[in-house]
């Protein structure tokens, strides 16, 4: 049965239209772990006032990050291109969700390559919505958006954390051979949850476009992360360590999932900080030259120091041993 959704009187589009008549599912209260202070540091102020003066979008604020604070303190900021309305529905995420505005917004390369520059970033994450609308899935403007970036900003280093390019026909690989730092993809969650989770996904595709950055360009380096406390066993998460190891990646995030409203997925459990733990030995015995694994981890916290880690880690292994 298709949701009548009622937008007349000029009221508010729905921010979840897709979610409006589903039933409200329980929200736990969280641990002691989880808690973080609300915003109101002279740098977070100043950070929010650059991204606002350039008409720029980042995912830190559209999908709820809890770390917002403390990145955009010290003038971190995820910058999302492509607009803000995404053309999946994930349950798991706070992305306003829809059709957008056909085309991508030209002059959003630039405005991004300023603030980065402005900001004096030595390290920045760009990520995006998806936007199955568009031919290339937005990978020229990704393309567009490193060489602006690289123009503007030269000595920073660039990782972007991209869609999935789900039946776009190989634009992939126009984004792959820009040349970014980092090639972020996240997996999310392990494949029995994909359904409900990530619907509009493949996981095996997502795994896919990861071993392609790696067999197209070895010096790449490669990133996913996952969500727990959605109902994956640790055997799960164990398998898609091993599913990641086999496809190259270097870096491995896991973070406890939080619910966004009542009308998402609900969470199954609060996975405790030794747990975490416990993942964090697990995925280096594997062989990941980077783990962030804590309740709070997200894929773009602390990027710039994990980015410096990452590339010791690299040069530590590739060292002649005496």
């Amino acid at each position: 049965m298709a949701n009548l959704i009622d937008l007349k009187n000029n009221a508010p589009r729905p921010r979840h239209p897709e979610k409006q008549g589903r039933p409200d599912t329980p929200v736990m209260r969280k641990p002691d772990w989880i808690r973080v202070k609300a915003p109101t540091s002279p740098g977070y102020a100043a950070t929010r006032e650059i991204v606002k003066s350039k008409g720029l979008v980042t995912v830190c604020e559209e999908a709820g990050c809890p770390n917002i604070g403390e990145c955009w303190d010290k003038k971190h900021a995820t910058m999302m291109i492509l607009g803000e309305i995404c053309t999946r529905a994930c349950s798991f995420c706070n992305v306003a969700t829809g059709k957008p505005k056909p085309g991508v917004d030209e002059d959003e390369p630039r405005r991004v390559a300023e603030a980065v520059a402005e900001m004096g970033l030595t390290h920045v994450v760009i990520t995006s919505v998806d936007r199955d609308d568009l031919e290339d899935g937005g990978a020229m403007h990704f393309v567009n958006t490193i060489r602006a970036i690289r123009s503007a900003a030269p000595g920073t280093t660039i990782e972007i954390l991209t869609p999935d390019f789900l039946r776009k026909d190989g634009w992939e690989n126009r984004v792959i051979d820009a040349k970014p730092d980092v090639f972020n993809h996240n997996l999310e969650t392990v494949p029995r949850l994909y359904l409900s989770i990530r619907p509009g996904a493949r996981y095996f595709h997502s795994l896919r476009l990861l071993q392609k950055v790696k067999d197209r360009d070895p010096s790449q380096f490669t990133k996913s992360g996952l969500m727990v406390g959605l109902g994956e066993t640790k055997e799960e998460v164990m398998q898609v360590m091993d599913d990641m190891r086999s496809a190259g990646v270097d870096f491995i995030t896991i973070g406890q999932y939080l619910q966004p409203t009542r009308k998402h997925a609900a969470i199954d459990r609060f996975v405790t900080p030794d747990e975490f733990k416990a993942y964090e030995e697990i995925a280096r015995a594997k062989g990941f030259l980077m783990v962030s694994a804590s309740p709070l981890t997200r894929s773009s916290h602390h990027a710039g120091e994990d980015f410096e880690r990452l590339r010791a880690a690299r040069e530590a292994l590739l060292a002649p041993r005496a």
